[in-house]
C-alpha cells in the first residue's frame, strides 16, 4: 500500500495502534505456567474488543488469534496447550484488520528470567529492528534495509533467518514490495517510494541460517537450530524517514 490521503493515514495508525496494544497486553499477561492457548484468548478477546480480525486467520487460516512462537518455535507458532515455563522465549506476532486496513507487529518476550546469552540476543534484535528502520525513507535503497541490519548482525557475531523476509502491507497483510531482505542482497535494485507501507522484521540468530516449516504445516523451526528472537513494526516511508504506525497509545 502506498499512502496518498490523510485519512488512508489514519486508518492505518487506528488499527497500529490496535494490534500494539494487544502484543503490549499479552506481553503483561505471561506467566509461567500459563499455556500458549490461554495467551491468544487474551489477545483474541483484545482484537474483538476493538473490532478488529485477526489477520492470519481471516486471510490463510490460521488456527488461532496470534502466532505464539516459543523457543525452538522461531515463528508461526499455534497457540495450544504447550505451558510456558521460566527461561522461555516467547515471541508473540500480532497483525489484524479493521476498516479494510492492515497493521503487523511482532517481538519476543521473556519469561522470568533468561540466561544472559538471550538477553543479550533479545536486546541486540530489537537493536537490529531499529536499524533497518533507520534504513526507511522516500527513495531510499530498498537493499539499504538488510545491507543495515546484514553489518550490524555480522559485527556482532549473529547470523540472520534467510527465508524469512520483511514484506508490503496496508491493504492485505502480504502485497507489494512482497519479500523484502532483512539481510544483504546485492540482487535488489528497487527504492522505496513515498508513502509506502511496509514491515521491518529481522530474525537474529545465533546460529541459525533458515527456517523450515514442522509436522503441523505452521511452525517454523531454525535449521541449524540455534535460538531466534524476531521484533517488527509496520512503517510508512516519508520524506522524513520512517513513521511507525505500530505503537501503543
Amino acid at each position: 500500500m502506498t499512502i496518498t490521503q490523510q485519512h488512508e493515514l489514519e486508518g492505518l495508525q487506528a488499527i497500529g495502534r490496535i494490534v500494539a496494544n494487544t502484543m503490549q497486553a499479552m506481553a503483561k499477561a505471561i506467566e509461567p505456567g500459563m499455556t500458549t492457548q490461554e495467551l491468544d484468548d487474551i489477545g483474541r478477546s483484545l482484537l474483538d474488543r476493538d473490532g478488529a480480525l485477526s489477520a492470519p486467520q481471516a486471510t490463510y487460516d490460521f488456527p488461532g488469534a496470534t502466532c505464539i512462537s516459543i523457543n525452538e518455535e522461531i515463528a508461526h507458532g499455534i497457540p495450544g496447550n504447550r505451558v510456558i515455563k521460566p527461561g522461555d522465549l516467547v515471541n508473540i506476532d500480532v497483525s489484524a484488520s479493521k476498516d479494510g486496513y492492515f497493521a503487523d507487529t511482532g517481538a519476543t518476550f521473556r519469561a522470568a528470567q533468561v540466561h544472559p546469552t538471550l538477553d543479550k540476543l533479545c536486546r541486540d534484535g530489537k537493536r537490529a529492528m531499529q536499524i533497518g528502520i533507520a534504513q526507511v525513507g522516500s527513495d531510499k535503497p530498498l537493499a539499504g534495509i538488510g545491507k543495515a541490519i546484514g553489518q550490524f548482525a555480522t559485527d556482532r557475531g549473529y547470523t540472520l533467518i534467510r527465508n524469512l523476509a520483511s514484506h508490503g502491507v496496508g491493504r492485505a497483510l502480504h502485497e507489494y514490495p512482497e519479500e523484502i531482505a532483512t539481510w544483504p542482497n546485492r540482487s535488489e535494485r528497487r527504492r522505496i517510494t513515498k508513502g509506502l507501507v511496509l514491515t521491518v522484521e529481522p530474525f537474529l540468530s545465533t546460529g541459525g541460517l533458515w527456517a523450515n516449516q514442522g509436522d503441523d504445516g505452521w511452525t517454523l523451526y531454525a535449521d541449524p537450530s540455534a535460538p531466534v528472537v524476531q521484533y517488527e513494526h509496520t512503517v510508512v516511508a516519508t520524506d522524513r524517514g520512517a513513521l511507525i504506525v505500530t505503537l501503543p497509545g
